[in-house]
């Protein structure tokens, strides 16, 4: 469990440098996903930072992937969004409402109820079609992309999200899946494809459309799923009598976090208009006083609201995972 919320607080600080980065970046023509984005993007340092910061909480994912319901690992990673309000609240000085802070407490009593019922880790293997239908999610995550950039502003930003947390939940279930180093095995390109897939469109959704919406379709798409996979096929349990706790648990944690989506919002700069609101001098001033709106590279300020990946953002994610 330590190395689940190790993971949340790694994810939840890489998507407020991936988002300012994302967002700093030029855009290029069109409104659909943008491969060469991913290109341009690294030139950002504070993207680089952010990936370092995923590539951590990848590392520590994998630990409780593998001693771990994933139903608890997929709760904790959305998680990572109460991470980055309370990040927002004290290094960018941006003021949570009443809700929020109360959405950032029913996240950690979710996760608490969480880690009470959960039981062990399953040890089955699942079906044998199971690693060949995550190899064709990967494959369905591009073809959503492909579809979604094509779509209007508003339906893309969902479908993007949902694409990329979609590709993140592959990358859940292929870790549990993954059994030594063996070429011939779908699910390690299952794993590469998904977890590829899912980062070009999370970042797409970040610079071009509503990240609010896209946060919240990723939250979803990387935990419902993948949990029940784990409970169905690969034998997660809860601990005997508590499955109603967990599925408590886990339901107050992922409301919680969707409440917090719009921190999946990167920091605008002042006087441009964001989802919530126009931005104010206030916010900019106090993302200054943070640190995390300054440098060389062209692009949006700190403003009101910091960025997000699952996880991810991620997320893993996101985040990410």
């Amino acid at each position: 469990m330590i190395c689940a919320l190790a993971s949340s607080v790694c994810f939840g600080a890489a998507s407020v440098l991936q988002a300012m980065g994302a967002r700093a970046t030029t855009p290029g023509t069109g409104g659909g996903v943008d491969i060469a984005l991913m290109w341009r993007v690294l030139r950002q340092w504070r993207y680089l930072a952010g990936l370092c910061a995923d590539g951590l909480g990848f590392v520590l994912q994998i630990v409780a992937l593998r001693t771990l319901p994933i139903y608890v690992v997929g709760a904790a990673l959305a998680a990572s969004l109460a991470v980055t309000a309370v990040i927002a609240s004290r290094v960018l000085r941006v003021r949570l409402s009443r809700v929020e802070w109360t959405a950032v407490g029913v996240v950690c009593a979710g996760l608490a109820l969480l880690a009470l019922a959960s039981g062990k880790e399953g040890h089955e293997e699942g079906p044998g079609w199971l690693p060949w239908a995550l190899l064709a999610s990967a494959f369905g995550v591009l073809l959503l992309g492909v579809v979604g950039g094509r779509l209007p502003a508003k339906p893309r930003a969902l479908v993007l999200g949902l694409g990329a947390g979609f590709g993140f939940g592959v990358v859940e279930v292929a870790v549990r899946l993954i059994d030594g180093i063996d070429l011939a095995d779908p699910v390690w390109y299952a794993l590469l494809v998904g977890g590829g897939a899912a980062f070009v469109l999370l970042t797409s959704a970040l610079q071009r459309g509503s990240v609010t919406t896209a946060t919240a379709g990723a939250v979803l798409g990387e935990t419902v799923g993948p949990a029940i996979i784990g409970v169905v096929w690969l034998g997660d349990t809860t601990r005997e009598g508590l499955g109603w706790l967990a599925v408590t648990g886990f339901a107050i944690a992922v409301a919680g976090s969707l409440t917090l989506a719009r921190f999946g919002e990167p920091p605008e700069t002042e006087g441009r208009p964001t989802e919530t609101g126009p931005a104010t001098t206030a916010g900019a001033e106090g993302a200054g006083a943070g640190g995390a709106g300054t440098g060389s590279a062209p692009g949006p300020a700190s403003g009101p609201s910091p960025g997000h990946d699952h996880g991810t953002g991620p997320d893993r994610g996101q985040g990410g995972s």
